[in-house]
């Protein structure tokens, strides 16, 4: 497209698309697998999420969830934020999940090596502001619509690319990685 090129001009399938002015966000967790996903987990809004927070989820909601889809067959990863990183919190899953990639081998942001992240967000996100939202709990609608419409094989690609995402991680010492895949 020439440079100077009005956007009225482009076709509308050529443009970004971005969310609507709602501004408002909520924070949610999901596991995913081969085999199944889990519910999507809503934090509580306002809510500060320290470890003992995270820790109740990961006891109450997630842990119960993971094992109901993959049973002891699954590796529990997640990035370094603090409450995730908390020695109380390492210990509950070391004693609660069959295999956890604990802080000290994962990079303190790694949306490259979340198969959430690098591929399943962006598949929903897409999709869930096709439409204007107007309020949060609309938002939590169009999320749990959209989570239950997103095919498994899609979710099959991602968990099949994890692998490979971390061997090309580990061949750069943890640097861009991209170019390799």
């Amino acid at each position: 497209m020439p440079v100077g090129t009005k956007k009225r001009f482009v076709q509308p399938s050529r443009l970004l698309r971005t969310r609507s002015t709602f501004s408002k966000f909520v924070t949610v967790s999901v596991a995913m697998s081969k085999m199944d996903v889990t519910e999507l987990m809503f934090v509580v809004p306002g809510v500060k999420v320290n470890g003992e927070y995270y820790r109740n989820v990961l006891s109450q909601q997630m842990i119960p969830a993971i094992k109901q889809v993959a049973g002891d067959t699954c590796v529990f990863q997640q990035d370094s934020a603090p409450a995730h990183r908390a020695r109380d919190t390492i210990q509950l899953l070391q004693r609660e999940t069959p295999d956890v990639i604990g802080p000290v081998l994962w990079p303190p942001n790694s949306p490259d090596l979340n198969s959430v992240d690098y591929k399943i967000w962006g598949v929903m996100q897409q999709r869930v502001y096709e439409s204007r939202i107007n309020s949060i709990d609309e938002l939590k609608q169009h999320l749990h619509d959209v989570w239950h419409g997103v095919q498994q094989h899609i979710i099959d690609l991602a968990a099949s690319q994890w692998r490979q995402r971390l061997t090309a991680c580990v061949r750069t010492h943890g640097r861009h990685f991209e170019y390799l895949l």
